[in-house]
């Protein structure tokens, strides 16, 4: 009893082990790519370098039509052979790399248009930020749709329930950042779902009529062409945006 409890100890440990270095490899291939893709894309946009925009047929292609490629290719090799080290690390990485690309221009598949130069495009640069602070969570061991006490199952299936609520609203209302932030993080999703939503956003487009005191208060609260506090990291990031698409 004493061997078969070590090595079930050991299994456990071991996939654990295995799980952890996968999230890694993971990490870091997201990390990275979204890097080396923002330098390449702002050396496109400045006409230096070597890389230019790649066209097929006459129409342009995107860089997350890659990333979607490689998050299936990834997912469905991981769910169909559940391989060992060192290839779930590969498969790992390879859905860090397709995750980045994906994310990097989340905008354009939100707004179904090329506004990645744009104000409207800063959204992904949020999406990635917030997506790269839940991978260091997870990197940092945490596991908060894990449910280990059995009579809290009802209470974890209601707060899980209640924070994505909060997240989708936060997100809705213009604020994704927070709403992604706030899937892993304790309250973020909560405040930014209970205040004042953004004007450009679908919540105050459907809730917030022309003239009415709300969409007064959201457009002073949050003016047009208004820079946030972190608008110098986003255009470290992504480049000063413009007006226009381009």
């Amino acid at each position: 009893m004493g061997h078969a409890q070590g090595d079930l100890d050991s299994g456990l440990s071991f996939h654990l082990q295995l799980g952890s270095g996968a999230i890694v490899w993971l990490f870091a291939a997201f990390v990275v790519t979204f890097v080396v893709t923002r330098v390449i894309v702002r050396l496109i946009r400045s006409g230096r370098g070597p890389f230019r925009d790649t066209d097929v047929g006459g129409v342009h292609v995107h860089h997350h039509v890659y990333g979607i490629f490689l998050i299936l290719a990834s997912g469905v090799a991981e769910f169909v052979y559940r391989p060992d080290a060192p290839w779930v690390h590969v498969l790992a990485a390879v859905f860090g790399v397709g995750a980045a690309l994906t994310l990097d221009e989340f905008a354009l598949w939100l707004y179904l248009d090329d506004v990645y130069w744009t104000e409207e495009g800063r959204k992904s640069i949020d999406v990635v930020l917030g997506a790269t602070l839940v991978g260091l969570l997870f990197v940092l061991g945490a596991r908060p749709f894990e449910d280990n006490a059995g009579e809290g199952r009802i209470v974890f299936a209601v707060t899980v329930t209640l924070n994505l609520v909060f997240s989708l609203i936060a997100i809705v209302k213009g604020k994704v950042g927070s709403g992604v932030i706030g899937l892993m993080v304790p309250f973020v999703a909560m405040i930014a779902a209970l205040r004042l939503a953004k004007p450009a956003s679908p919540w105050a487009r459907r809730r917030y009529p022309e003239g009415s005191r709300k969409l007064e208060r959201a457009q002073a609260r949050f003016p047009r062409h208004r820079r946030g506090r972190l608008s110098g990291v986003g255009d470290r990031l992504a480049g000063v945006p413009t007006d226009s698409k381009s």
